[in-house]
């Protein structure tokens, strides 16, 4: 990448002295805010881990700002984990501000406003991570910024170790072995908003985590017919990580997954059973419920009620007639036995 006005790049690296546009190019478009109302005087430097951008930056005073009209100018779809190497960050997202030490880290979506503020002579690192390579829900992402992180323990105590190994040896790292610590940062700061929503969690009682179980289980309720509802989507929409919500389904009897496959066969078993002038195809009401697949579905079914669709359908019409004909004045006993017929079974509520 070549280097915005300022001192030479060598290739894969950049530096510039004109701070707001080099962080605006490598980091996300900002603002930058002075007391003199002049180019804040420093100087910014890339190096590139692969698809991971260190931006490093000094300058004096410094305040940076994303607003909407940055937002529009450029979508940024990533996140930044700033390491603060002196004094002290001032920094607001999501309606939450947090003073970020150096020692400290802290997460910021590069997608919605935010603000980074520091009154003295600043030295701060950014490393700048792709978004879809975290493969992390937003709401994850939104619980977690604007936050002081300590390392005192878990991955962030690794992480600062990682960052600053890199910092030193950016200039002679070469590219192949760049791109793999690229992936170790990745994978350090996806596990770091797993570790944090986690501890978050397990902060919540006894009573809400039952009313939280209650909660999903209406969510799923509400969204079975959608083909893409998964315990990855269930844990987003409630932010909470996916392990998290398998751990609160252990006193459940059931999996997640299971869980929503069984709801769908109890709706589909039941809408088959219903008797109407016009009864939709199998197909048709499996694909209501969110099924994709025509053998997956009769498996699916069969292995819960012990028929296949097919049959279900045929025993459920069978009963309601003898239903009809019993309430017409005709009994079992003159029915007789070659006349009757077992009504399908409940839906099992095994797991």
């Amino acid at each position: 990448m070549s280097a915005l006005p300022g001192t030479p790049a060598s290739p894969g690296t950049g530096t510039s002295t004109d701070v707001g546009a080099a962080v605006s190019r490598w980091l996300a478009p900002v603002l930058e805010h002075t007391r003199q109302d002049a180019p804040a005087s420093g100087s910014v430097t890339l190096h590139h881990f692969g698809y991971v951008r260190l931006v490093a930056c000094e300058a004096l005073e410094l305040r940076l700002s994303r607003g909407p009209r940055s937002i529009a100018q450029d979508a940024s779809e990533a996140v930044a984990l700033l390491a603060p190497r002196n004094g002290t960050v001032r920094l607001a997202q999501d309606g939450r501000g947090a003073h970020v030490e150096s020692g400290q880290l802290a997460l910021i979506d590069l997608r919605r406003p935010f603000s980074v503020e520091h009154r003295d002579h600043a030295r701060m690192l950014f490393f700048r991570v792709p978004v879809h390579a975290l493969h992390l829900h937003a709401a994850l992402l939104r619980s977690v910024t604007a936050r002081a992180l300590t390392p005192k323990g878990g991955v962030a105590a690794l992480l600062p170790l990682v960052l600053r190994h890199l910092e030193k040896s950016a200039a002679r790292t070469p590219p192949a072995v760049a791109e793999g610590f690229g992936g170790i940062v990745t994978e350090l700061v996806a596990a770091l908003v797993e570790e944090l929503t986690e501890e978050a969690e397990a902060e919540t009682p006894r009573t809400g985590r039952h009313q939280l179980v209650v909660t999903i289980r209406q969510y799923i309720d509400r969204h079975l017919d959608d083909p893409e509802l998964s315990a990855e989507r269930i844990a987003g929409a409630h932010l909470i990580s996916v392990r998290y919500l398998h751990r609160l389904f252990e006193g459940e009897g059931v999996t997640v997954g299971r869980l929503i496959l069984r709801r769908r066969v109890e709706e589909c078993a039941r809408e088959l059973a219903r008797r109407g002038r016009v009864s939709p195809s199998i197909s048709v009401v499996a694909a209501r419920w969110g099924f994709r697949n025509a053998a997956h579905f009769s498996r699916a079914f069969k292995a819960v009620h012990g028929h296949s669709p097919q049959q279900w359908r045929r025993l459920a019409g069978a009963a309601a007639a003898d239903t009809t004909a019993t309430a017409g004045g005709e009994t079992a006993h003159e029915r007789g036995p070659d006349r009757a017929v077992a009504a399908p079974a409940r839906p099992s509520r095994a797991s």
